[in-house]
């Protein structure tokens, strides 16, 4: 039977911690690999991410590295690193990356200059391992402490799906496998725009039946979307699309509402994105969401006007008056 006992971890960011967490309270060997020497060394000497996740004592299980060579004997590897140097990671792990081993995919977001998605990148970069997506309603913080927090994992390799439930379930963390990798990975990406968008909306005090407005429109295109690309409806409907939406849009928890909040109120988006260290993907996410929604044919209208305003091409303003001003149609449409 299949087992994966030791876990690598490639990047070491508030949700690759988290994960690596995770998988250390599932009884496995993790190592973590950051780009930054000195998050290994804080983490290794005081168990625990002060840059990233602070607060957090990290399960002595875990081992920080600062070479990606140092996880070339895991079993199964967490893609963790931010969608826009994803390519980069994987491109450094490649020699060190066995045929057949899991990549699960961790990050959300939509590679801008080639609009790919995560799992094409993979493909084309580690064409020999075995791809997977995780993604669904999960923030870092709360996964790191062990609340209850549900997530699709989606592998078309049902042996290798299977052993991954079993290598980073608990009764805290609990994944359900799925076949639909498109469906797992457009939820990710797309809900992070949305999010920007819902927090614009909070920013502007526009009300909670608008905020709702909101969330179930941009359900509807990020449905559209997925569906052209050849996702599974009832994946949308699932932790992945519905369920990360909600999360994502819902508090100021997210970095993606949080950014949009502040452009609500009135902040620059160079203020905004100036005062952190983390990435925010949807600033990132929503020009190649757009564009690969018009290469095929789909229409996501809170999607280009998030990006817009992201853009600085419109103030928030005009792009909400635009949104209330589009003509009346079926809901379905």
């Amino acid at each position: 039977m299949t087992q994966y006992d030791r876990i690598g971890v490639l990047g070491a960011g508030a949700w690759g911690t988290a994960l690596a967490q995770t998988a250390a309270k599932a009884g496995r060997d993790v190592a973590l690999w950051a780009f930054e020497t000195d998050v290994v060394a804080q983490i290794n000497e005081t168990r625990e991410n002060r840059t990233y996740l602070p607060s957090v004592p990290l399960d002595p299980a875990i081992d920080a590295v600062s070479a990606v060579s140092d996880l070339d004997d895991c079993d199964a590897i967490l893609m963790v690193a931010p969608a826009q140097h994803a390519r980069r990671v994987m491109e450094g792990f490649a020699p060190y990356a066995r045929a057949g081993v899991p990549v699960v995919l961790c990050s959300k977001g939509i590679e801008r200059d080639s609009l790919q998605m995560m799992t094409d990148v993979l493909h084309e970069t580690l064409p020999r391992v075995v791809p997977a997506v995780l993604s669904g309603p999960s923030f870092a913080i709360d996964t790191a402490q062990g609340l209850p927090t549900a997530v699709t994992l989606a592998c078309r390799d049902e042996v290798a799906g299977k052993a991954l439930l079993k290598a980073l379930g608990t009764n805290r963390f609990r994944p359900y496998l799925s076949d639909d990798l498109v469906g797992a990975e457009i939820g990710g990406a797309v809900k992070n725009v949305l999010a920007i968008g819902c927090g614009i909306a909070e920013g502007r005090q526009l009300g909670k039946s608008a905020h709702s407005a909101l969330i179930a429109r941009g359900f509807a295109e990020m449905t559209r979307l997925a569906l052209a690309l050849g996702a599974k409806r009832d994946t949308l409907a699932g932790l992945c699309g519905l369920g990360d939406l909600v999360l994502t849009c819902s508090s100021p928890q997210s970095r993606n509402m949080s950014c949009g909040l502040a452009l609500g109120q009135g902040e620059s988006l160079d203020e905004i994105l100036g005062a952190r260290k983390a990435v925010t993907e949807g600033v990132a996410s929503a020009p190649a969401v757009v564009d690969l929604a018009r290469s095929n044919g789909v229409e996501m209208p809170i999607c280009e006007a998030v990006r817009d305003i992201l853009a600085g091409d419109t103030d928030v303003d005009t792009a909400i008056e635009a949104l209330l001003s589009r003509p009346f149609t079926f809901e379905t449409h």
